[in-house]
């Protein structure tokens, strides 16, 4: 049932994507009346599941769920209809249009894509607002993994900054952490002093690599004092934070309840912060279940920012621009060998497993404006067969006033279609070795 949702999630969220990109190439194509043959969503070689024509228009669902397309009467495209290529001009083809009209057809999908993420950001925004643990919060600091020892922190360790920039949002924390094409510099408050880590940036890469950025740190617990539910533990207020049982210093909440537990049936002396700073030391029994008969309390609390729906709209425009400067110098990692990030290339499934197994609407459009975005910023890259690789032949026709000869686009589109095939099977391969083989 898990992985039916997931499939059904990623299945809608590919659908709405690629069918409001195609929309964009259609709907321009429309305003500047030429011809669109076709409007389908996902490929339909040898056949289609279902079709319909309307006006000079077939629509349709594809049976291969591998994008979609419109194929645009009089352009060379992935359908390469080199026969309408070689029939007369007419007036409602693609080729008939002045350059600037066919660059507006070309660069509508990913404008569409955009706006849809920006559309979905300020709807996130306007209904739940953003909510986040704010690093201000964390005064005791964090657990670490044996690959965070390995970086050089110490449990207790609050992160300050990384490369200098104060972090606030602790879910951030990791992606700024290992998505670097260099060392990272962290500066964390380590016993009242501010230490200063380099992290080698072969180490980000190994951990990106076998994935021990999960569970790289967990927010450290303290043993405050909610409410006491033992007389024995009478001299205990709400508010009170034990800093220490008999010599044991500086654990969380769970290396003190393990203390406890080592010494069921005996007495302990807590040392108890409490208001205004003052310190005391109380003597209590430990029962034989190894407790002090109190109720613990959570202190941290997630801070919501609440927008109007005026508030709401630069906010989405911000969340957006952000993205896709994100994903932008990702990209640029990629082509980087140092960082090794082409082998962390993922296809369908990689896709797929980023959905959660239980349906949750809010996480369901989050995940769809962030792929909203990278089907942007893929499609705009000037590969041809791409919407970018047409584009940038049109704009060199704006600029220089010669237009490219058919035979130089039907070699680039050919180029361009092996191009991205290769980068499907090397995508997916990955998918398949990480997700069966390794």
């Amino acid at each position: 049932m898990e992985i039916f949702i997931k499939i059904i999630q990623f299945f809608l969220c590919f659908t709405i994507l690629v069918g409001l990109h195609e929309l964009g190439h259609f709907l321009m194509a429309r305003v500047f009346r030429i011809r669109v043959e076709k409007f389908y969503i996902f490929f339909d070689p040898w056949f289609s599941l279902f079709k319909f024509r309307r006006g000079n228009t077939e629509y349709g669902l594809g049976w291969l769920p591998l994008g979609g397309y419109v194929k645009i009467a009089g352009m060379i495209d992935e359908s390469m209809d080199k026969e309408q290529m070689k029939q007369p001009v007419k007036p409602d083809e693609f080729r008939a249009k002045p350059a600037w009209q066919r660059f507006l057809v070309m660069i509508a999908g990913v404008v569409m894509n955009v706006v849809l993420a920006v559309a979905i950001y300020v709807g996130i925004c306007y209904a739940w607002g953003e909510t986040y643990l704010s690093n201000d919060q964390v005064r005791w600091g964090y657990n670490f993994s044996e690959a965070g020892h390995a970086l050089g922190f110490r449990d207790g360790d609050r992160i300050v900054s990384i490369d200098g920039e104060p972090i606030d949002n602790v879910n951030m924390i990791v992606n700024r952490l290992i998505l670097t094409e260099d060392d990272r510099e962290v500066v964390v408050e380590r016993g009242g002093e501010r230490v200063t880590l380099t992290l080698p940036l072969d180490e980000l890469i190994r951990m990106r690599r076998e994935k021990d950025y999960e569970g790289l740190f967990e927010v450290r617990m303290p043993f405050v004092v909610d409410s006491v539910v033992a007389p024995t533990a009478a001299a205990l207020r709400p508010g009170d934070e034990v800093v220490g049982i008999d010599e044991a210093r500086g654990r969380d909440f769970a290396g003190y309840a393990s203390y406890l537990k080592e010494h069921a049936g005996d007495s302990v002396t807590l040392t108890v912060l409490r208001e205004d700073d003052m310190l005391l030391e109380i003597g209590l029994p430990v029962s034989d279940e190894g407790t002090i008969g109190v109720m613990r309390r959570n202190p941290f609390a997630l801070s919501t920012h609440r927008y109007t729906f005026l508030e709401a709209v630069p906010a989405g425009f911000r969340k957006a621009g952000d993205v896709i400067a994100s994903y932008w110098d990702q990209l640029k990692m990629i082509v980087q060998p140092k960082t090794k990030m082409y082998e962390e290339l993922g296809g369908f499934l990689a896709i797929g497993s980023i959905f959660p197994s239980e349906w949750d609407w809010q996480d369901f459009w989050y995940k769809t404006a962030f792929l909203s975005i990278i089907l942007a910023v893929m499609n705009i890259l000037p590969i041809p067969g791409l919407d970018g690789g047409h584009a940038i032949f049109t704009f060199w026709e704006i600029v220089t006033g010669r237009k490219v000869s058919d035979k130089v686009l039907e070699a680039a589109q050919y180029v361009g279609l092996a191009i991205i095939l290769l980068l499907l099977l090397y995508a997916n391969g990955n998918d398949i070795y990480r997700f069966f083989l390794k």
